[in-house]
C-alpha cells in the first residue's frame, strides 16, 4: 500500500494497491455461477468455488499488510516517542530561554509576553498521567502498564519494521491458522485464540516465538470441517458477500491509519521507516545546535549592554563629581 509498501515478490503487503479485489470476485463468480447452482460437481459451482478461494486468499494478503502497517504505526509512535521526544523538549527550553533573553534585551512588553507563553509551554501543568507516574491516564491503563501486569515483556520495539524472517513468518502462520478458512464456530474460535498470539508476537518482532508457533501449529490437532446443510452454492455466495463486507471494514482501517501524524510520517520513508528515525534525529540535532548557538550570541549581546549601561553610568557619575568640584573653583577666579 502507498504508506506501506513492500517491493518482495514473495511479499505484496499493500493495502491500497491490491490486485485481487473480493468485491470484484464477487461479481466474478456471480456471472460464473449462472450456468448452475447445483451440487458441487457442477461446473458453475465449480468456478464458483474457485472465485472464493482466490477472494479468501487476497483478503488474507491484505489483512497481513494491513497488520504489519498497523506494527509499524505503533512501533514508530513509541520509538518516535522514546528516541526523539528528549530532542523536542530541549529545542523547546531553548525557545523559551531566546525569547526571554530578547524581552530583557528589547525590554519590550510584547516581548515579555512571548517569553511568559513560550516558558508556560515548557513547563505545562501535571497531567493525570503524570501525576500517577505513569501508570495510569485519562483514557485508562497505557500499554506499558497493562503489559506490566500482565506479564507481557514491555521493552520498546528495536525497530519500526518488523525483520524480514518475522515477516515471513508471520505470513506464513496466518495463511495457515486464518479464522476465515474456518467453516465451523469451535474451530474458528480457537483459531482466534491461536491468531491473538501470533499477532503479538509479530508486534514485538520476536521471529523465534513465530517460529516455535508455526511448530505449534503445524503439530497441532486438527478439527475436521463438518458437512454443509445447506446448498454449496448458498454457501459459496455468502462467503463471497461476508468477503467484500471485511474488504470495506480493512480498507477503512487502512484510511485511518494513513490519515493519522505518524502514519502521514511512514509515506514520506515507505522502503525504510527506520532510516526516517535516524534522518529526522539528525535533522533535530542541528536544530538544537542552531539554537544554542542563538542562544549564546543573544546572552552576549544582553551582558555587552549591561556592561555598556554600567559603564555610561559611572562615566556620566565621575563627570558630575568633577563639575561639582569645578563650580566653585571658577567662582573663585572670577571673585
Amino acid at each position: 500500500m502507498k504508506a506501506n509498501p513492500e517491493a518482495e515478490a514473495e511479499e505484496p503487503e499493500q493495502p491500497p494497491e491490491r490486485s485481487e479485489d473480493p468485491a470484484g470476485a464477487a461479481e466474478a463468480s456471480g456471472t460464473a455461477g449462472a450456468g448452475g447452482t447445483g451440487g458441487p460437481g457442477e461446473p458453475g459451482t465449480d468456478r464458483l468455488e474457485k472465485a472464493v478461494r482466490a477472494a479468501e486468499n487476497a483478503l488474507i494478503e491484505f489483512e497481513i499488510a494491513v497488520e504489519t502497517f498497523r506494527v509499524e504505526v505503533e512501533n514508530f509512535s513509541r520509538l518516535h516517542h522514546q528516541r526523539l521526544g528528549p530532542m523536542y523538549a530541549r529545542l523547546d527550553e531553548l525557545d523559551a530561554s531566546i525569547l526571554e533573553v530578547t524581552a530583557a534585551i528589547s525590554g519590550d512588553p510584547e516581548d515579555l509576553r512571548k517569553a511568559q507563553d513560550a516558558r508556560a509551554a515548557v513547563l505545562p501543568m501535571p497531567r493525570v498521567e503524570e501525576l500517577f507516574h505513569g501508570w495510569i491516564d485519562s483514557k485508562g491503563m497505557p500499554p506499558e502498564a497493562t503489559a506490566m501486569l500482565t506479564g507481557q515483556n514491555v521493552q520498546p520495539p528495536g525497530r519500526v519494521r518488523p525483520s524480514e524472517e518475522a515477516r515471513k513468518a508471520y505470513r506464513e502462520l496466518v495463511r495457515k491458522a486464518h479464522p476465515d478458512l474456518a467453516q465451523e464456530d469451535a474451530e474458528r474460535q480457537r483459531r482466534e485464540e491461536f491468531l491473538v498470539r501470533v499477532n503479538k508476537a509479530y508486534a514485538d518482532g520476536d521471529a523465534d516465538t513465530l517460529r516455535a508457533l508455526l511448530d505449534e501449529w503445524e503439530n497441532g490437532p486438527r478439527e475436521e470441517e463438518p458437512e454443509p446443510t445447506v446448498p454449496q452454492s448458498e454457501l459459496l455466495y455468502a462467503r463471497l458477500e461476508w468477503l467484500a463486507e471485511r474488504k470495506e471494514v480493512l480498507t477503512a482501517m487502512v484510511t485511518e491509519l494513513e490519515q493519522s501524524a505518524i502514519g502521514a510520517m511512514l509515506r514520506m520513508a515507505p522502503d525504510d521507516p527506520d532510516a526516517l528515525l535516524d534522518e529526522i534525529a539528525e535533522q533535530l540535532l542541528e536544530q538544537v545546535a542552531g539554537r544554542e548557538r542563538e542562544l549564546a550570541r543573544l546572552i552576549q549581546v544582553r551582558d555587552a549592554g549591561t556592561s555598556g549601561q554600567a559603564g555610561a553610568t559611572g562615566e556620566a557619575g565621575v563627570a558630575g563629581q568633577a563639575g561639582a568640584a569645578g563650580t566653585p573653583g571658577a567662582g573663585t577666579e572670577e571673585n
